[in-house]
């Protein structure tokens, strides 16, 4: 769909919205049907708003406030009402810290942060009966932070466009959503109680999803970053095994904490809040603020997109056996979702994100400077190693570009290795895809371009090119950019529709395989590319067998 198509789409219906009517020869008029603003679930009918030309419910209770004796606990059902709840407005993200579009101090898009966070919100063309596909997304943020409400991932675009649902949830995040006591304590502890919020948010979708427009026998679950690893978290769940049907993972990694690791960062919790084991029912009276704190001290962020776990790690999901029996697909992929198509891929210059946040002369490296960087992981004839290697296989970067180069790539290789764990397991096809769009935007303070950098896809798959414009991460209005916007976001929908990734006028996209290691290149203009990067990734092979 050309940009042109997609503009003239919105003024049609934009048109259709304002008008309202029909008018017939000899005078008739017929008033257009107003679209229902209502819709029932389970536990009693809310008010949604048309807006955008969609309908909007918003704010939508999924399970009951984790609060008092449920905090720590898996989600319970909330409880049921008669009266038309409003779900015309946003509701609060899960306790942490504050920032971005949160709060008063926010742009006002949502509340503040509270432990009363388990809600919803559903995009839908109409809430109609008809049975369309459902995206359900999972916010990235490490487990730490994030809302199923951010401007970026707004689904008002998504459903309008392609005639599809989106649905995005509010889950607890950080210690509430992942302090494991139930090896340090009797009573009724869940583990990993942030995934099961995600897990009870799906059932709502299997309930009630049909009588807001979608399917709840085509569900696709997708996320990046910390929302990639949710998704591959969800791929692995049991108990969550129907409750969707396919999957996208983005720019996640293989491994989590095991279950001692995370027993390892409840220690060490109460330790900071000056508590014992003996202690332990008393975590349920502190107050989130005191909790907050605690967290701040010691775990500022939550688990990074690539790589192994600390030792002691951050609050997120961890390998408890029960819950999450495995790594995701570090330990081969789960038998029970053999059947469940995938799409899994990277953006092209992940760690560029990451680095804005520290000094800026890692965007102006000398040769020096390069091997500084990379010696606090690579030291001797490996640091050697990986230099020459990405030096031969990108001959014209410069110490900065072979820095990013480098880093990325740690993300990227993950990402295969869950594409071949995939194929290995011979089910439904996966689909590797890179994001590699070039933006020309600089990092600010500096002339580095940011490229294709870790989160650059949310705007960008979900036909976000309108939002955050005050962001030099979205700013970017160039023709090439909204092509890849159209591109991406088509793409994704027809994966969520059929299962295979496919969009009118754009070259076929085949399943991944060992031989030819087909992935789509996402561009302005869009290719199939075998066996991308073979020579790094050749590379990465020799140093796991040394």
């Amino acid at each position: 769909m050309t940009n042109l198509e997609i503009s003239r789409r919105s003024v049609i219906v934009s048109a259709a919205a304002i008008l309202g009517s029909v008018a017939l020869g000899g005078g008739a008029v017929i008033r257009a049907q107003e679209p229902s603003l209502e819709a029932e679930t389970k536990y009693g009918p809310v008010r949604g708003k048309h807006e955008d030309d969609i309908l909007k419910f918003l704010g939508v209770p999924y399970a009951a406030p984790p609060l008092g004796e449920l905090r720590f606990k898996a989600p319970q059902s909330p409880q049921p009402w008669t009266e038309v709840r409003d779900a015309t407005e946003f509701a609060s993200p899960s306790f942490q810290v504050p920032g971005g579009e949160m709060g008063p101090e926010g742009n006002g898009r949502m509340p503040a942060p509270s432990e009363d966070c388990l809600y919803l919100n559903v995009w839908t063309p109409a809430a109609d009966g008809k049975r369309r596909p459902v995206m359900f997304y999972n916010h990235g943020g490490g487990f730490m932070i994030g809302s199923g409400a951010a401007t970026g991932q707004d689904g008002s675009n998504l459903a309008r466009l392609y005639d599809v649902v989106v649905v995005q949830s509010n889950h607890r995040l950080g210690l509430l959503g992942y302090l494991f006591l139930g090896d340090l304590a009797e009573g009724d502890y869940a583990a990993n109680q942030g995934m099961l919020d995600i897990q009870a948010a799906l059932g709502w979708v299997r309930e009630n999803i049909a009588n807001f427009g979608g399917d709840p026998d085509n569900v696709m679950v997708w996320g990046e970053s910390g929302g990639g690893s949710k998704t591959a978290c969800i791929y692995t769940m049991p108990s969550a095994a129907s409750l969707f049907h396919k999957a996208s993972v983005e720019s996640a990694p293989l491994r989590l904490p095991t279950r001692e690791q995370a027993t390892a960062r409840a220690r060490k919790t109460l330790e900071l809040l000056g508590l014992t084991e003996a202690d332990i029912s008393k975590l349920r009276e502190l107050p989130a603020e005191v909790l907050l704190e605690a967290q701040k001290a010691d775990v500022p962020n939550g688990l990074a997109p690539w790589g192994e776990p600390p030792e002691l790690p951050g609050f997120g999901a961890f390998v408890d056996g029960e819950v999450i029996p495995q790594h995701p697909f570090a330990d081969g992929v789960a038998s029970f979702s053999k059947d469940k198509p995938l799409m899994c891929g990277t953006t092209r210059d992940e760690t560029v994100f990451f680095s804005t946040f520290g000094p800026k002369d890692i965007f102006a490296l000398n040769d020096a400077g390069l091997r500084d960087q990379l010696a606090e992981t690579y030291q001797g004839d490996a640091l050697d190693g990986v230099i020459d290697a990405f030096r031969a296989s990108r001959p014209d970067a410069g110490p900065s570009q072979l820095y990013f180069a480098i880093t990325t790539s740690a993300i990227w290789k993950d990402a295969v290795k869950l594409a071949e764990a995939k194929v290995v397991q011979g089910g439904a096809p996966v689909f590797m895809y890179h994001l590699a769009y070039q933006s020309p935007v600089t990092v600010p303070n500096t002339d580095y371009p940011i490229g294709s950098p870790h989160a650059a896809d949310i705007n960008i798959k979900f036909a976000n090119t309108d939002k955050n414009l005050d962001n030099y991460m979205y700013s970017d209005q160039s023709p090439e950019r909204l092509a890849t916007s159209e591109h991406m976001s088509a793409l994704w929908a027809g994966f969520a529709r059929t299962g295979v990734p496919h969009a009118d006028g754009l070259v076929e996209w085949p399943a991944y395989d060992l031989e030819d290691r087909p992935t789509m290149w996402i561009d302005a203009k869009c290719k199939i590319v075998h066996d991308l990067d073979r020579a790094e990734r050749l590379f990465w092979e020799t140093q796991q067998t040394n």
